[in-house]
């Protein structure tokens, strides 16, 4: 995808260009999906830990009453036209199916817990972001100093520790009535935006902080890495030479091109944050999509289990399609192949 060429020589991509591989890209999400579906169709359809008819007969269910639900289900089908079926409810219909558990549609159940996974994965998104980004920045240019080694070793430690154990740790230290310093909503307190916007705010802090502050580790070290390689790149040299500033030339030549590696990792990340940050999710008592997939593990709810399987590999997608449209606007020397 890299040409090599440097940036002062390179054109911008035309619009056929950019359609072209807008078009291709998300034929390849559909084929990527698809293939997603069907793994999970035949995990838990051919090859399943339990039969679906029996589960969603009940326990002391008759043979009878298990054999009508099979016949209902088209389980009596051969398994190609069982896949070709529930791919038709997906792509057509958007029906995902319904849980074994509540009898309610999978489609209602994810839209039910998807808006909490959207809250904490925006602020989440947002505080890692301008917080990681500039620290890799700033120990980029400050290379040897004490504000890089600070930085760095601050990043290491995040980096280090287990979502779980900081979720706990911050709990500890700081929710109300359980932390040693009561300041923040503790696990529980999670309220939708539209029901109180500030506590729907302060009963995502702690959670937030959980997920921003080790990805933001992780990403001012990437990112750190990155400008320094570019900035021994020759057009790095060539625009010092022309006399600019130095501001300019890190961030105008030297940022745009190390963060496309930055991008490629925050489309994955926020794929499959979207597909529900289970850890976090259940640790704080948030009742997003990972809570949700977790619930439906445990009561072998398979239609659950595949629509939030097929919602996350959606989201990876989509992610990813668009941070690799955005290449070429942030780094010349991406183009469009």
């Amino acid at each position: 995808m890299r040409s090599g060429v440097p940036s002062h020589h390179r054109q911008k991509p035309t619009s056929p260009e950019v359609a072209t591989y807008i078009i291709r890209r998300v034929l390849w999400g559909i084929v990527t999906v698809v293939a997603v579906i069907f793994v999970t169709f035949v995990l838990f359809r051919v090859f399943p830990t339990a039969d679906p008819a029996t589960l969603l007969a009940g326990k002391g269910a008759t043979q009878e009453r298990i054999a009508i639900i099979r016949h209902e289900l088209g389980l009596n089908h051969a398994w190609y036209v069982q896949f070709w079926d529930y791919l038709k409810g997906i792509l057509f219909h958007f029906n995902l199916g319904y849980s074994f558990y509540t009898q309610r549609s999978v489609l209602s159940e994810i839209g039910s817990a998807l808006p909490a996974t959207l809250s904490l994965t925006a602020g989440a998104v947002v505080l890692w972001v301008i917080v990681g980004v500039p620290i890799g920045i700033l120990s980029a240019i400050k290379r040897g100093t004490i504000w890089d080694r600070a930085a760095m070793t601050g990043a290491l430690t995040f980096v280090s520790m287990p979502t779980f154990w900081f979720g706990l740790i911050l709990i500890y230290l700081l929710a109300q009535s359980l932390g040693l310093v009561s300041i923040f909503p503790g696990p529980g307190s999670y309220v939708g935006l539209t029901a109180n916007p500030v506590k729907w705010f302060t009963g995502l802090i702690l959670p937030w902080l959980v997920l921003a502050l080790t990805q933001a580790a992780i990403y001012s070290r990437l990112l750190r890495g990155n400008l320094l390689d570019v900035m021994g790149e020759d057009y790095i040299r060539t625009a010092r030479a022309k006399g600019l500033r130095n501001r300019r030339v890190v961030f105008k030549h030297g940022v745009r091109s190390a963060i496309t590696p930055v991008l490629t990792v925050l489309g994955i990340d926020l794929g499959a944050l979207l597909g529900g940050a289970v850890i976090t999710e259940r640790i704080f008592e948030i009742h997003g999509v990972g809570l949700l997939n977790i619930t439906a593990i445990g009561n072998s709810d398979f239609p659950v289990v595949q629509g939030t399987t097929v919602l996350a590999a959606v989201f990876v997608v989509v992610a990813n399609i668009a941070v690799d449209i955005g290449y070429a606007y942030l780094d010349p020397r991406v183009r469009y192949t």
